[in-house]
Parts: structure tokens; sequence; C-alpha cells
């Protein structure tokens, strides 16, 4: 009985754990990858719109008009720092979205593996139980067997003494009536 527990025991052991082990030691996946050089794409565009805002308010103070005034050359340059800025800014945008994209898609992937991994674990459990219910019924069965076997090693034992019983009453039976 112990013996067949030990066995279905060190299968599970050595069917399950090694499958849950490379589930949980599993490199990052490419994606995150894609991910941080989008998030590297982001950031390198907001410098540029923070670098850009310090150009305009360095063309607003300028004023090369005669008595300090902005000229149409000064106020035609903040309007092209401005388009710049607007232009960074839709950039932004569209890579922020591809940011959140990928964000998305990483979610899918995590919760398509989770599933997946669940239904491993239930599968498992399946097994489990199937094997634990198997263990149980065969451990009956021996029981049952033993018990049988004791109930027949008694008669075996009984009918050899009366076997024996018999050959001894015989022989001395034939002794008298040798005698005799």
């Amino acid at each position: 009985m112990r013996l067949s527990y030990l066995v279905i025991m060190t299968w599970l052991l050595g069917t399950v754990l090694p499958g849950l082990a490379a589930v949980s030691a599993q490199p990052p996946a490419p994606d995150t990858a894609g991910y941080e050089a989008q998030r590297q794409k982001v950031n390198e565009l907001l410098q540029q719109r923070s670098a850009r805002f310090g150009q305009f308010d360095e063309s607003l103070k300028k004023r090369t008009g005669i008595f300090g005034l902005k000229t149409k050359k000064d106020m035609q340059a903040s309007i092209d720092i401005l388009k710049q800025i607007v232009l960074t800014d839709n950039n932004i945008f569209r890579e922020t979205k591809m940011l959140l994209d990928y964000k998305d898609f990483e979610k899918e992937q995590v919760a398509q593996q989770a599933d997946e991994f669940d239904g491993r674990i239930n599968g498992y459990i399946k097994t489990i139980s199937k094997l634990q219910r198997e263990q149980e019924r065969l451990t009956a069965d021996i029981d049952k067997l033993e018990r049988s076997n004791q109930r027949n090693e008694g008669l075996l034992v009984l009918f050899a003494l009366v076997g024996m019983g018999a050959g001894v009453f015989l022989v001395i039976r034939r002794q008298k009536l040798t005698k005799t």
C-alpha cells in the first residue's frame, strides 16, 4: 500500500513540478523589449517638446524691431516653433497610443497564459483526485484480499491439522490392528 502511494507521488512530483517550474522560469516576453523601445521613443519626443518650448519662450522675449517691438520675422519664428511643438505633440500622441497598444497586448497575453495555466493546473488536480480515488479503491481491494487470504490460510491450516490428525489416527489405528 505504501509502495503504490510512493510510486504515485513520485510520478506526480516528477511530472507536475518540473512543468510548473518551467512556467515560472520563463524569460520575459519579447514584447517587453518592444514596449521599452517605444517608451524610450515617447520620452525622446517629450524631451524634444520641452526643448522646443524653451525655444518658444526665447522667441517670445526676442524683440528685434524698432523701439523694442516685435517684427514680423520674430512673430513668424514664434509661429514656426509653435507648429513644430504641435507636430511633436501629434507624434507624442501617436507613439503613446502605440505604447498603450503594447501594454494592452501584453495584458492579453498574460491573461491568456493565466487561463492556459489554470487549465493545466485544473487538469493536474483532476488527475491527482482520480489517482487518489484509484489508490483508495486499490487499498480497499488489498484489505479485502488480505482478509480473504487470512481466512484461506486459516482454513488451510485447519484442513492440514485435520489431515494430520486423520493421518495420525489412521497410523495409530493400524498399529493397534497389527498388534492385535
